[in-house]
């Protein structure tokens, strides 16, 4: 259920128990326009102002009177927004979590002066400045998203750039954020120098695609060699690096498939043997599993 847009900057109450959530909740925002007073970005006329990180909402089905729910937080790739994903992302919230993808300042599509990659170094405390901001208004009694997010069961994720950034907040030394639990990399790579990993982390569900000329596999390949157990790897057969996480069809089912049991093991009570299983329904789908 997509909520009405609120432009709104939520303040730091500091990260307590959730609230039970209320009876009733007043409407979910589907936008929340967050600021990072801490950090800045360069706009094309040299002027430098407080970096924004708006990020887009998807809620369970059963958040009018629940929760608290698992946390995703999702990064987008290069040059594009959290909405090419949004059946994906939908597809999570659906399952039972809250997702929450930021619109990276300087790292989408509609960018000031255009998107800039050189700015990926910053993602990684985007990601963690929001899961800190919905942790706050989950934590007040006063906010919309009161008692909504579970703060022991959150996850990271994203695809290309986006993953690079998950990939960071969940395991690289300079960004590593200790309040992820798991961590989706879909079709990524290690962001800084190898010796930032940290291999005993999180669990990890990487995604592949074999035919991806943007993000050839040995980056994933390397990534995933780099963490340790538990770990998973999905390569998809004859896929390339966008559609199968953006475009209807058998190579979108899969991820949703075998992500949504990944999550279901190791943010909630799912069975391990799930991921296998929703990985051999799928006819072009190679799973590698060391739990």
């Amino acid at each position: 259920m997509r909520g009405v847009v609120l432009a709104v900057v939520v303040a730091a109450v500091g990260v307590s128990s959730a609230f039970a959530a209320p009876a009733r909740r007043q409407a979910l925002p589907a936008v929340l326009r967050f600021v990072d007073t801490s950090r800045t970005i360069k706009l094309p006329d040299g002027k430098r102002v407080p970096r924004p990180v708006t990020t887009e909402l998807w809620y369970p089905p059963a958040s009018d009177g629940s929760g608290p729910f698992p946390l995703i937080v999702f990064g987008h790739g290069f040059a594009s927004t959290p909405s090419w994903y949004r059946r994906l992302l939908r597809a999570w919230a659906d399952a039972g979590y809250v997702v929450a993808a930021p619109v990276f300042p300087l790292g989408n599509e509609h960018a000031p002066g255009g998107p800039d990659e050189a700015d990926i170094v910053n993602q990684p405390r985007d990601m963690s400045f929001v899961i800190t901001r919905l942790l706050d208004a989950s934590a007040s009694a006063s906010s919309p998203l009161a008692g909504l997010v579970d703060p022991e069961r959150i996850a990271v994720a994203g695809q290309s750039d986006g993953a690079e950034t998950a990939f960071a907040t969940a395991y690289e030394s300079p960004w590593r954020d200790r309040r992820v639990r798991a961590a989706l990399v879909f079709s990524g790579a290690i962001l800084g120098p190898r010796r930032y990993v940290d291999p005993d982390a999180v669990p990890l569900l990487a995604v592949q695609g074999t035919a991806d000329r943007i993000n050839p596999p040995v980056y994933t390949h390397d990534l995933f060699r780099a963490v340790g157990r538990p770990k998973f790897l999905l390569l998809l057969d004859g896929a390339g690096h966008l559609p199968p996480y953006t475009r209807p069809g058998a190579k979108l089912a899969e991820v949703v498939r075998v992500s949504t049991a990944f999550l279901g093991h190791y943010l909630g009570a799912g069975s391990l043997a799930a991921i296998g299983d929703a990985a051999r329904r799928l006819p072009s789908a190679q799973l590698t599993a060391d739990p």
